[in-house]
C-alpha cells in the first residue's frame, strides 16, 4: 500500500509499516511544515493513502470538497505508547483494502468508513 503519514505519526509506526512492505512516506523527514492542503494534494498525485491524528483532513474534504479520492484514515484513538500505535496502524491497515476512495475513522472499538465523493 502507498501510504502518506503526516507529522503527527511516531516513527515507530511508519517503521512498522515499512516492516510489512508497504510504500510510506514520512512527512516529518520529507516534507516538515507542509500545510495540510499541501499534504492532501500530495496524497491525490502520488496516489497515496493518509494516516494521521489531525481532523483537519476529513474538513478539507468534506466541507470544503478538496479532492481525496487516494483515501484519508484518522485515527482517534489514545494508546499508551508509540509502540501500541503502531501495533494498532499495521493491524488495521492489514484487516482490510478498501482505504483507497473512502475517509476511515478509526476508533477503540470500531472502524467507520464514509465515501469520498469527489
Amino acid at each position: 500500500m502507498r501510504i502518506l503519514a503526516d507529522e503527527n505519526f511516531p516513527l515507530v509506526a511508519v517503521e512498522a509499516l515499512q516492516q510489512q512492505g508497504h510504500d510510506v512516506i514520512w512527512i516529518r523527514t520529507d516534507a516538515p511544515g507542509s500545510s495540510d492542503r499541501v499534504i492532501l494534494a500530495r496524497a491525490q498525485v502520488e496516489n497515496r493513502i493518509i494516516v494521521t491524528f489531525d481532523k483537519d483532513f476529513g474538513e478539507l474534504a468534506f466541507r470544503f470538497g478538496l479532492p481525496a479520492l487516494s483515501g484519508i484514515i484518522l485515527f482517534r484513538i489514545t494508546p499508551s505508547s508509540p509502540e501500541r500505535i503502531a501495533e494498532v496502524v499495521v493491524a488495521v491497515l492489514a484487516s482490510r483494502d478498501d482505504f483507497a476512495g473512502n475517509f476511515t475513522v478509526v476508533e477503540k472499538d470500531r472502524i467507520r468508513i464514509k465515501p469520498l465523493n469527489n
